[in-house]
């Protein structure tokens, strides 16, 4: 079993958690982390080992992508090639609850994390302690990324508190982070702009707390 941190309102000693988490992910280890939907399982986007073990713990089909959080749009655009409706979801939407897919572009994203797919889901969450790490990554000069799928064996309940992780992942990860209940506890909405042409070509993979229509009212008459 590895480590457990239960983050507090001690600012100082949450600052202390999060380094250490941070620094796991660059050492290659596999944490638990809250965002403000449900909680996450991740590590280093770039590392194969930490991809196959991630598949391996949640029985994960491994045609089934994995998503990235990253800590802005800046490293987002590292990562995959945003363009129009990309772009102008993600400078609306984020920090936020939807996740975008588009073409990647970054070569030191294995194709195992996309499940074999050209394509990358990436998303920034508002949620202060994953963007705290997601920073922390970012500032020691490596990508400020970590692999975003969530905590739960797959195809079972999200886990939207970290003492229910099932025992069966909670064994197997490095560092979980503990800060209780999550607000949301509703995953978050994904849409695929990576082939669209105009606005009637998103495609909505999943509807979550952000509506389709909330993200097609942003765009004027002529999808623009």
């Amino acid at each position: 079993m590895g480590l457990l941190l239960k983050l507090s309102r001690d600012n100082k000693l949450d600052k202390i958690f999060l380094k250490k988490a941070a620094d796991a992910v660059i050492e290659g280890k596999i944490i638990a982390y809250p965002t403000n939907t449900v909680y996450g399982l991740g590590g280093d986007p770039q590392n194969l080992k930490v991809i196959n073990r991630i598949f391996e713990m949640k029985f994960r089909e491994r045609d089934k992508g994995l998503p990235i959080l990253v800590s802005d749009i800046e490293e987002a655009k590292k990562i995959g090639e945003f363009n129009l409706y990309a772009s102008q979801i993600a400078e609306y939407f984020w920090p936020g609850q939807v996740t975008i897919i588009v073409k990647k572009i970054l070569k030191s994203i294995p194709q195992k994390l996309t499940g074999g797919k050209q394509t990358v889901a990436i998303r920034v969450p508002e949620n202060g302690i994953i963007l705290a790490i997601l920073g922390n990554l970012k500032s020691k000069g490596v990508l400020g990324g970590i692999i975003g799928t969530s905590a739960n064996i797959s195809d079972k309940e999200n886990i939207i508190e970290g003492e229910y992780i099932p025992k069966l992942l909670f064994d197997q990860i490095d560092v979980i982070l503990d800060s209780g209940k999550t607000l949301t506890q509703i995953p978050s909405t994904i849409v695929d702009c990576s082939s669209a042409k105009k606005k009637s070509e998103l495609k909505f993979l999943r509807i979550g707390s952000i509506s389709k229509e909330e993200i097609l009212k942003i765009f004027n008459d002529e999808g623009i």
